[in-house]
């Protein structure tokens, strides 16, 4: 298998555990949090200010707004002149290209289908999933309440939503920007799995 597969997905939609399970299956290497150590370490940005980019995006008008604002000053972090959330943004699409580089993996989130979209060796996954199961999920899998859950998967599809609509410039949910979209709800997880390497023919 000489795919470089990315996983975008719902949350609570099992996008994360098809990521896995696909990176097990073929062997190769699965990112997700691990990107965001490794470009710290390359960058020299603390882990916490690329969770604290992502969880800016709340409210996409209000995102834009504070975006535009260099929080640091004038201090130089080797984008002059890019407000704090691009240069963020760069640092961690410069790691992906790397990892892509390296050879077959599975990426989780983070933009990476539009990081990687001019590689013809990319295969661009969308997992999405009824509220129900998604509801379902959270409450089992995170020991949340069904109330807290549905705020959870709210406030998180919206994060990604606009975080997705301010880099790239089209909305997370447009399906045509996919390869393949797989619904977990209908098919589970292991059987999105199995379609997935159906469909790549491995």
């Amino acid at each position: 298998m000489n795919k470089v597969i990315t996983i975008s997905r719902q949350y609570g939609s099992g996008g994360r555990e098809v990521g896995q399970k696909l990176a097990e299956h073929y062997g190769i290497p699965f990112y997700d949090n691990e990107l965001i150590t490794r470009a710290a370490k390359e960058s020299g940005f603390a882990e916490e200010t690329f969770a604290r980019a992502e969880d800016k995006a709340t409210n996409s008008l209000l995102y834009s707004l504070a975006m535009g604002i260099n929080v640091y000053g004038n201090q130089d972090f080797g984008f002059s002149g890019l407000s704090l959330d691009d240069r963020i943004f760069l640092a961690q699409s410069d790691v992906i290209r790397k990892v892509a580089d390296d050879g077959p993996c599975v990426i989780v989130g983070r933009c990476a289908d539009y990081v990687l979209k001019e590689r013809t060796n990319t295969f661009n996954v969308f997992v999405q999933a009824s509220l129900d199961f998604r509801l379902k999920r959270v409450v089992e899998n995170y020991g949340e309440s069904e109330k807290k859950a549905g705020e959870i998967i709210l406030k998180n599809d919206k994060r990604r939503a606009n975080y997705y609509n301010y880099h790239v410039g089209e909305k997370w949910t447009n399906l045509t920007n996919y390869d393949m979209v797989v619904r977990s709800d209908i098919a589970g997880i292991d059987k999105a799995v199995e379609s997935i390497c159906t469909y790549l023919g491995e």
